[in-house]
């Protein structure tokens, strides 16, 4: 199974980790971050997507 990329919020730190998901916005465990959805928001701090960075 292929690993799923975590990504980064550049303001807060936040991980969002696909493994897990984000039960808060009712993102189910195992959904990439590219499928979510545009109006998405970091549960940390309330940022959009285009502010998170790929984790390495």
């Amino acid at each position: 199974m292929k690993k799923l990329q975590k990504y980064k919020c550049a303001f807060c730190g936040h991980i969002y980790d696909p493994q897990i998901g984000d039960e808060k916005s009712g993102i189910p465990p195992g959904t990439p971050f590219e499928n979510l959805p545009d109006n998405w928001r970091c549960p940390g701090c309330g940022a959009q997507k285009e502010y998170f960075n790929p984790v390495n």
